[in-house]
């Protein structure tokens, strides 16, 4: 039985699903655990326990993302250690906040921030 309250899942609609995915399973495969859970046309999930993250090409694409408007602001994941970010630099990625790393989101913790290809910013966090 599924435990009450977990994230079943959630879905984002991306710009380019090829430049998205690339970004994510550099991220989930081979940092976080996550495994390819679902793939079709025009889509693909990743799965980590109960939880999945799914991302669909968007059929209309208005590039008027901005996190700092309602909706979403950005995922945040946990590690044990923060090992990834020499790895998402290398493939360019524009990392956010960089002067103040590895203390971003304080002094009790290392964080990391990244944008996606479609500029949704991304946390990586391990405790001190």
């Amino acid at each position: 039985m599924k435990e009450t309250g977990i994230i079943n899942h959630i879905e984002i609609y991306v710009s380019n699903l090829e430049k998205t995915r690339l970004f994510w399973e550099t991220l989930l495969i081979q940092n976080l655990g996550y495994k390819i859970y679902q793939q079709w046309g025009n889509g693909i999930s990743f799965i980590l326990n109960e939880t999945y993250i799914v991302f669909v090409q968007a059929k209309k694409i208005v590039l008027e993302y901005n996190r700092t408007r309602v909706g979403l602001n950005h995922l945040a994941f946990t590690v044990p250690t923060n090992k990834i970010r020499s790895q998402l630099l290398k493939f360019k990625y524009k990392e956010l906040y960089a002067e103040q790393y590895p203390h971003a989101g304080g002094t009790e913790s290392y964080a990391l921030y990244f944008e996606d290809p479609d500029r949704i910013k991304v946390e990586v966090v391990s405790k001190k």
